[in-house]
């Protein structure tokens, strides 16, 4: 049975074993979700198409890249905070996120560095765009969970009803 947004629990589980190891061959996934290898490329096909499967690539190790500095970047701005020049931060490298959020503050980076210094210097730039007002930044000492868009939905985790 498909849900709401067109995966059967067959899906679920392909795109759930994609995103852990997706050099799998189709024959494996086939084996693991019950399906001929033919089918599971039909299934990886369509959601290549339909644009479910957005890229595959690799998963690097932020430490063996040099990167081992990890920080969020809460960033206040004067009027709307998506300008050009917040924009224009998704060219460097160092940027791997930029959100626009709701709470205290406007947008949200999720950075990843080679030092402190390095961090000061993008700090820098910040504060250089006329827009900025201030920023809050969060340096992570320990990462206990990291991963890509998880294809699974836990079942029971809705919205309580009102009484």
């Amino acid at each position: 049975m498909k849900d709401g947004k067109g995966l059967d629990a067959i899906d679920r589980k392909l795109l759930g074993l994609l995103t852990e190891n997706a050099e799998r061959s189709y024959a494996e996934l086939g084996n693991l979700v019950g399906l001929s290898a033919p089918a599971v490329h039909e299934r990886v096909k369509r959601h290549k198409a339909s644009g479910r499967i957005k890229s595959v690539v690799a998963s690097l190790d932020a430490a063996e890249t040099g990167k081992g500095f990890l920080a969020f970047i809460h960033v206040d701005t004067t009027g709307w905070g998506k300008t050009k020049e917040l924009m224009a931060l998704a060219e460097l490298p160092e940027v791997e996120e930029i959100h626009s959020v709701t709470g205290d503050t406007c947008m949200l980076l999720k950075v990843r560095m080679e030092t402190s210094q390095a961090m000061e210097a993008l700090l820098a730039k910040l504060y250089a765009m006329p827009s900025v007002t201030a920023t809050k930044s969060y340096m992570v000492l320990s990462t206990y969970l990291e991963r890509p868009v998880q294809a699974g939905i836990t079942k029971g985790l809705v919205a309580p009803e009102i009484v």
